[in-house]
C-alpha cells in the first residue's frame, strides 16, 4: 500500500485531513519537543481507533511538517562529504551536461543518492562512496552489457548500473545512456499526461 493510499484511507475512515490532525495535535501539545512518538500513536488510536500503521502515518506527516527541511543543495552537499568530497567536481561537470537534456531536468537528493528527473520522472541516480561514483540508468530499451551491467538489487528504481572509479571514465557514452533514459522517461510521462 503506498503512503497516499494511506493517507485516504484514514480520510475515509476518520473524515480529517492530514492538516485536520496537524491542528488537533497542536491544540492537545503534541507537536512540541520532547513529545515521544508512542505518546502520539497511542492518542491516534485512542482518540479516532488508527492502527500502528496509519498512526504512524501520521506521525511521520508530523515530522515532515515541524521539522526543518533542508534545501536541495544543502541535501546534496552533505552527500559529498568527507572521503566522498572528490566526488563534487564530476558530479557537478555531469550535471551540467545532464541539463543540457532539457529545461525540465532536476535533482532530488534523498539521504544516500541523487535521483535524476526529467518532467518529474525518474531516469537515473547518482551515488557516491569514497571509492567510487555509481551512475544508476533507467533505460528499457537497452540490454546490459560491458561496463552497463544490470542494476539488480543495487537499486531496483533503475535499469542500469556504471560503477566510475575514475572521473575520465564519466565519457560521452555515459552522458549518452543518460540522455536517452531522459527522452524515454519524458515520453512515458507524456503518454501518461
Amino acid at each position: 500500500m503506498t503512503f497516499k493510499a494511506y493517507i485516504d484511507n484514514i480520510q475515509t475512515q476518520t473524515g480529517m485531513t492530514s492538516k485536520d490532525f496537524l491542528a488537533a495535535a497542536e491544540k492537545k501539545g503534541l507537536l512540541k519537543d520532547g513529545v515521544k512518538t508512542q505518546q502520539i500513536v497511542t492518542w491516534l488510536k485512542e482518540e479516532y481507533g488508527l492502527g500502528q500503521g496509519h498512526a504512524m502515518a501520521i506521525v511521520l506527516i508530523f515530522k515532515n511538517a515541524t521539522q526543518p527541511q533542508s534545501s536541495t543543495s544543502e541535501a546534496i552537499d552533505k552527500l559529498f562529504k568527507g572521503q566522498k568530497a572528490r566526488w563534487r567536481e564530476p558530479y557537478d561537470t555531469l550535471l551540467a551536461k545532464i541539463e543540457q537534456f532539457g529545461t525540465d531536468v532536476s535533482v532530488d537528493p534523498t539521504d544516500t543518492y541523487i535521483s535524476l528527473l526529467g518532467n518529474k520522472k525518474k531516469f537515473g541516480i547518482i551515488q557516491v562512496t569514497g571509492e567510487r561514483m555509481d551512475i544508476g540508468i533507467k533505460l528499457k530499451s537497452q540490454a546490459a552489457g560491458g561496463r552497463f551491467e544490470e542494476a539488480g538489487a543495487w537499486n531496483a528504481m533503475v535499469t542500469h548500473r556504471v560503477r566510475i572509479t575514475d572521473p575520465g571514465q564519466i565519457d560521452a557514452e555515459v552522458v549518452e545512456w543518460l540522455r536517452q533514459a531522459y527522452e524515454e522517461a519524458i515520453q512515458i510521462k507524456q503518454k501518461v499526461a
